[in-house]
């Protein structure tokens, strides 16, 4: 692992070996590859930043090893981890042969992320399944290039067509809305990212993408998005007040056109 190249304090390196050691002690000789990707390698952790870390599997995982992945992240990722608050880790782990050569939507062999740890906490593991946010996640991970184990991403993911990606990150909209409540800075930067995306067929980090959106808002939705970067940045804290609270729904409506405006006609 050479991190060389990046920002990341020490405590945070020492996490992505722990989260590293949780991957070779489950799935051993089968790791072909894993990856940084995110705010880890795109500008910086900011204080509300996961780290994110790509695995490349040789061949399917089984329920068991399933479990106990989940079962080692809960020591070590979150406020919830059993050796001490840490980040937040999100662990995606892909079998090559899912995702080489690429189709859409791509098959997502596991998942984990702190918002999954109440459901994981009661038994069980995630399931396999088409999980089309797969394709930004590649993207990021060949933009990143940043190996953690084995060779270069690319030597072992195909590069993601933009018509893929532009499906792919209006997919998600359904959920987002669904979660805009309960996770509401992180709805709301992500909707900013989506938009950018589509506008711009790039990926940038989501403070960037909410300075992008920020300059082409109307200065009636730029309150609410201007507080979550700033709750991103570690520069309010995350609370919303009711004139903000407020003025969700209206910034996410308008923006939800401009992303339907520019969305491909089969999404």
């Amino acid at each position: 692992m050479d991190l060389a190249g990046t920002a990341l304090d020490p405590v945070t390196r020492a996490q992505i070996q722990d989260v590293l050691g949780v991957v070779e002690r489950v799935l051993g000789h089968d790791v072909l590859g894993a990856y940084l990707h995110g705010s880890g390698v795109s500008g910086g952790l900011r204080p509300a930043s996961d780290v994110d870390v790509l695995v490349v599997s040789g061949r399917r995982t089984t329920a068991g090893q399933r479990r106990a992945l989940v079962e080692g992240l809960f020591e070590i990722s979150g406020r919830r981890a059993s050796r001490g608050p840490a980040r937040p880790v999100e662990l995606t782990v892909v079998v090559h042969g899912d995702v080489r050569p690429w189709r859409y939507p791509p098959r997502g062999e596991f998942l984990y992320g702190e918002w999954l740890r109440d459901e994981y906490t009661a038994g069980g593991a995630p399931e396999p399944e088409p999980t089309p946010d797969l394709a930004p996640l590649i993207a990021m991970v060949l933009r990143g290039d940043t190996a953690l184990l084995g060779p270069p991403p690319a030597d072992l993911l195909d590069p993601v067509p933009a018509a893929d990606l532009a499906r792919a990150v209006v997919a998600g909209i359904p959920g987002l809305l669904t979660d805009l409540a309960d996770d509401t800075r992180n709805v709301l930067l992500t909707f900013a990212r989506i938009w950018a995306t589509l506008a711009t067929g790039g990926l940038v980090p989501k403070d960037v993408a909410a300075d992008w959106a920020l300059a082409r808002l109307p200065a009636a939705h730029r309150p609410v998005l201007a507080h979550a970067r700033a709750i991103y940045l570690g520069e309010a804290p995350e609370r919303w007040s009711d004139e903000l609270a407020a003025q969700v729904r209206p910034h996410v409506d308008h923006v939800l056109a401009e992303i339907r405006r520019l969305a491909p006609p089969t999404a």
